[in-house]
């Protein structure tokens, strides 16, 4: 089940949820707890859902159908963030994967309120954090005064504090134009690996991510070959972005439904020759859901 704002773009929110879960084998429960403002360049306002209503949505599927796994995304409000606190306290044996996306477009009051909220009543229930370094730095430790920025693992730390027993730190900067995305826990690394930076912005990539994930853990993946497989998606996807509009790129979240002529094209554009910069394939997982 994923909690997550509605974006009219196609380019995040639920939108980018319901194509990564179904591309990772999942079936999405995908409940509306608000609406963007935007276009693929920025987000103008959003609109956020009565917390009433968010819940009956989600009580509905959930009478109806077993969720093996949790994707909070943007919920728009605090009342919103209580009420699915309370949801996911119900259902204390899924996995709750939550995603902190920058929210630096809206008002600071707003913003703090929020995160409060967030802290105080989800990473309490928090299987799984995922948020960009700096991101997750400027909420988790704002008062950092070290010479260096800090590490996954102090980040992890500072959410191990609220009880989020795994965080995932994604766009780390590395040496020679990658970036590293780290699995760790307050008490070590699990899991790093390096991917060749792009040389462009896309929008969505965070929900893409957390919601591919998410579904390989509800189809019974570890978390660690759950990271690995949903950061390999997401590379994928994103090597395979296109510009729908006048704004940012978008992660083709289908590239596995290409034509194999389709295919071979995007192999031929982005071949390289550096070894360090190859991912394996993505194998789309059996969706435990069909008979």
């Amino acid at each position: 089940m994923s909690f997550n704002a509605s974006d009219p773009s196609g380019a995040g929110g639920l939108s980018a949820d319901i194509m990564a879960i179904a591309s990772a084998g999942g079936h999405p429960l995908a409940v509306v707890t608000g609406a963007y403002s935007r276009d693929t360049a920025e987000i103008l306002d959003h609109f956020a859902f009565d917390d009433d209503a968010v819940s009956e949505q989600a009580r509905a599927a959930l009478e109806d159908m077993p969720v093996s796994a949790i994707k909070v995304g943007f919920v728009g409000s605090p009342e919103n963030v209580s009420a699915i606190a309370e949801i996911a306290s119900d259902y204390a044996d899924a996995p709750l994967v939550a995603y902190m996306p920058n929210l630096s477009w809206w008002e600071e009051d707003q913003i703090d309120s929020y995160l409060d909220a967030f802290r105080e009543l989800l990473l309490p229930q928090t299987t799984l954090l995922i948020g960009n370094h700096s991101t997750l730095w400027r909420w988790l430790l704002p008062d950092w005064s070290g010479d260096k920025s800090p590490s996954a693992r102090d980040i992890a730390k500072a959410a191990g504090e609220v009880g989020v027993p795994y965080t995932l730190v994604t766009g780390i900067p590395a040496a020679e134009q990658f970036i590293e995305n780290v699995l760790a826990t307050p008490q070590s690394i699990l899991y790093s690996e390096k991917f060749e930076h792009f040389d462009a912005i896309f929008a969505g990539a965070g929900d893409t991510l957390s919601a591919a994930l998410s579904a390989l853990l509800a189809n019974g993946h570890d978390l660690q070959s759950a990271t690995t497989e949903a950061l390999t998606y997401l590379d994928h996807s994103l090597n395979a972005g296109y510009q729908p509009g006048m704004g940012h790129l978008v992660p083709d979240r289908m590239f596995w439904a290409q034509t194999d002529d389709d295919a071979d094209d995007t192999d031929d554009a982005s071949s390289t020759s550096d070894p360090m910069i190859s991912t394996p394939s993505f194998d789309i997982p059996p969706n435990g859901t069909k008979h």
